[in-house]
């Protein structure tokens, strides 16, 4: 993937924090993720490629925009050629409740890879095993893994770090679903780092030094496996999934669309080369609220706006920290 573009969807996923921060602790969920949707839409649709949602708000029917098979980009306009297509994956709020109410480590988070190498993960609950570099080698000989115990994986875990048991720091969603596997976790003598929100953050933030999670355990979205895969496999780090369809209301009619939509045995682990099928992916995200990983968005008193981001690119195994400073009404550009 060309740098030139990379850079250019860095910008979509700053624009979309920028709109979402202004809402940082205004108790509107709802309005911060409305306005991030259409700053990412509207900034995608001014990049000359040819990219389609494969995750994004949902179905057509449910989102205007950046719904599921939308495409965006003038590049379906510009060319009569033959042009190369990509994959998308966004959540233009990931931690919509954390910006809401300024809680650390609301995101806005996009994946690209070439057309057909990215999960269309259906919109249901996934439960999720991620780790850093350090523990994916254990992944090979199935220390590591998604149908093991808790205290299999924390034990594998604390041995691929060489730290006792009880200085490992496990990453959980604070869900009542998630009950037994807390209960699981502290039996073992482990931490637990319980989030409110953004199991994107959670499954990444294990592969991110100075974020003390070594490991992250529990169900959320399946959209969000694929977009945390794409990050960690640029990383070097380990995610498996398995889809839950049993925890969803809607499961029997969802698992019935994902039949004929997911090229995955949806019974089966899924290991990140299912989510993402090429090594030539990025993943980008934008702090909204300050967290371990991202500063939020900041405005000084001369206007000028600073933004926090990091690019995960699979392609050259490398993670760029990216600080942008947009001057304000005064000219005047605050450090």
């Amino acid at each position: 993937m060309q740098t030139a573009l990379i850079l250019e969807i860095l910008e979509v996923a700053e624009k979309a924090a920028i709109a979402a921060a202004a809402y940082n602790g205004r108790g509107d969920k709802h309005t911060a993720d409305q306005v991030a949707t259409e700053a990412m839409r509207e900034a995608f649709n001014a990049i000359s490629f040819a990219g389609r949602i494969v995750i994004g708000e949902g179905e057509r029917d449910e989102a205007p925009m950046l719904f599921i098979g939308e495409q965006v980009g003038s590049g379906w306009l510009d060319s009569t050629e033959p042009i190369e297509q990509y994959d998308i994956a966004v959540d233009p709020l990931e931690g919509t409740n954390l910006c809401a109410y300024n809680r650390p480590n609301a995101l806005t988070t996009i994946a690209v890879a070439p057309r057909g190498t990215l999960l269309y993960a259906p919109d249901t609950y996934m439960w999720k095993l991620a780790a850093g570099a350090a523990a994916a080698a254990t992944a090979a000989t199935g220390a590591l893994h998604i149908d093991n115990q808790p205290s299999d994986n924390i034990a594998a875990v604390a041995s691929a770090l060489a730290k006792p048991v009880s200085e490992v720091n496990v990453c959980i969603l604070k869900r009542d679903r998630h009950n037994d596997l807390i209960a699981a976790v502290r039996a073992t003598g482990a931490r637990i780092r319980l989030i409110d929100d953004g199991d994107v953050f959670g499954a990444i933030a294990t592969a991110v030094p100075g974020t003390g999670i070594d490991l992250y355990m529990g169900s959320g979205g399946a959209p969000e496996g694929v977009l945390a895969a794409t990050g960690l496999k640029a990383i070097g780090g380990f995610l498996m999934g398995r889809l839950d369809f049993s925890l969803d209301k809607d499961g029997v009619e969802k698992r019935q669309r994902a039949k004929t939509l997911s090229q995955v045995d949806l019974d089966s682990p899924l290991l990140m080369n299912d989510l993402v099928g090429t090594d030539d992916a990025v993943f980008i995200a934008c702090g909204v609220t300050d967290g371990e990983m991202l500063a939020g968005v900041h405005i000084d008193t001369s206007g000028s706006i600073s933004t926090s981001s990091v690019i995960m690119n699979a392609a050259d195994s490398s993670v760029r920290f990216v600080r942008t400073i947009r001057r304000g009404s005064s000219g005047v550009i605050g450090f």
